[in-house]
């Protein structure tokens, strides 16, 4: 009897993993609809290299955001009801990497607040010089789902200032799924963790198959936001069969033609930001400019401890604005 392969994520477990699998385990399929036969026929996939004559672009635009829980609060009603809140800081940034300079530098970055609660009754709650307004969420407003309410005005942030720094001829890296950022132009989500299987055994083995510097053919996912899909795997040791494979996104109003050319753009772009094992304990798939924004944009969050305790002077003091 043979032992079964083993391995180890290269990714620091603080972090999770690079793959989180279901309870069905790895080969858990998920529900959404896949048309696998946009590039090549299902039974043709293979991996793919760089296409010759296909050059990364003069400047990449890489955004990402940040967000953090400041405080938990609950309100009391006047009919004696009570609702759970969270004060939320969430900052949004934007790295501008000229390859042909080989520079890159932080062209804008933007910091907001806000009080998300499902309270009628709730109000701006002003710590000091700080403002937390208000974001009513809809429904009951249980605690474990208000921090997925932060997320839309984090992904507004990050529109803002990435389209202040677009220009002609870019490419915008978006750290994640696109959402609803899909009608911005030249413009490509980045999934570094896989929580999900979309494709059946026969095309996850290409996938995971793939060697360092390949991608797969292009699909088309049937979820809820749709649009074009890819994996590629970033230069990586050998390592577990999902070791540096991210998921790339672009829009699904795009043709096919536009989506494999953002495909092949994608795969001479990115390998070059990947991170290193002794840099980064995410790497490679936490890109070096991403991983540098986020410790930038964490410190523009302000100092967690600090605001807690203004916040509770706040609550204690009844400081709040209509």
């Amino acid at each position: 009897m043979t032992d079964p392969r083993f391995f180890v994520d290269a990714w620091d477990p603080a972090y999770g993993a690079s793959f989180e699998a279901s309870g069905g385990g790895p080969a858990a399929p998920s529900s959404a609809q896949v048309d696998a036969d946009a590039e090549l026929p299902a039974v043709d996939w293979r991996a793919i290299g760089p296409r010759p004559g296909v050059r990364a672009p003069d400047v990449v635009l890489l955004v990402d955001g940040v967000r953090r829980i400041d405080a938990s609060v609950w309100t009391a009603e006047d009919d004696g009801a009570s609702f759970p809140g969270l004060a939320a800081s969430y900052a949004a940034g934007v790295v501008r990497c000229d390859l042909q300079r080989g520079a890159a530098r932080l062209a804008g970055a933007k910091v907001g607040r806000g009080l998300f609660t499902a309270s009628p009754s709730a109000v701006d709650v002003v710590a000091g010089s700080v403002r937390y307004p208000v974001h009513r969420v809809s429904g009951t407003g249980e605690l474990n789902k208000l921090p997925a309410a932060v997320q839309g005005p984090l992904t507004a942030l990050e529109v803002e200032v990435s389209g202040a720094a677009r220009s002609d001829g870019d490419l915008l890296v978006v750290d994640g799924p696109l959402r609803n950022r899909r009608q911005l132009p030249r413009t490509l989500g980045y999934i570094k963790t896989q929580h999900s299987q979309y494709l059946d055994a026969r095309l996850t083995a290409v996938v995971t198959g793939l060697a360092a510097g390949e991608r797969s053919p292009v699909f088309r996912l049937g979820t809820a936001w749709g649009g074009w899909s890819w994996y590629l795997r970033l230069p990586v040791a050998l390592g577990a069969p999902w070791a540096g494979i991210v998921r790339m996104e672009c829009s699904a109003e795009l043709g096919v033609d536009e989506a494999v050319a953002l495909a092949d753009l994608s795969l001479v772009t990115l390998p070059r930001f990947a991170s290193t094992p002794y840099k980064d304990p995410r790497a490679p798939q936490n890109l070096i400019p991403i991983a540098g924004l986020e410790r930038r944009l964490r410190a523009l969050l302000g100092d967690a401890r600090l605001l807690h305790r203004v916040l509770t002077a706040a609550a204690r003091a009844g400081a709040t604005r209509p």
